[in-house]
């Protein structure tokens, strides 16, 4: 390897996705914001971009990292449906699609896994969607 391994692509990451999902018209118009820090006074629906894994996946001449990141769909509705639709929006934009890293090579973003979820608290109409979003980079040469 002929560079220093370039600091950690997380934050580069973060700020592509929040840029991929709210520079998209169809998302915003079915969401109250996409936040990393959800402000108190936030009305549902919002999307949270939530908490994130970082793994060194080199190869023998590049530096590489598989970067985890979780979503999160907030709704407040009888029902996954909402939840689902908003889902599929950030699916279309997200999944083999590509980002826009400054200091690495985007190699591919792969959809890893998702869940519905239900807020038992009364009244029962808060339902979470988790996303799992897997970022493979390597450092620019």
């Amino acid at each position: 390897m002929t560079t220093p391994p370039a600091l950690s692509p997380l934050l580069p990451v973060q700020t592509a996705l929040y840029t991929v999902l709210t520079g998209d018209q169809n998302l915003t118009d079915m969401v109250t914001g996409v936040y990393d820090f959800v402000p108190e006074q936030a009305v549902y629906p919002y999307v949270v971009i939530g908490e994130a894994t970082e793994t060194p996946s080199g190869t023998h001449d590049r530096y590489g990292w598989d970067t985890v990141i979780t979503l999160h769909v907030w709704t407040r509705h009888r029902g996954h449906s909402k939840g689902l639709r908003i889902g599929a929006r950030v699916a279309a934009l997200l999944d083999h699609q590509p980002l826009t890293l400054p200091g690495f090579d985007h190699i591919a973003t792969r959809a890893e896994y998702s869940q519905t979820l239900t807020d038992p608290e009364p009244p029962g109409d808060i339902r979470h969607l988790v996303l799992r979003y897997r970022v493979v980079t390597e450092q620019t040469p």
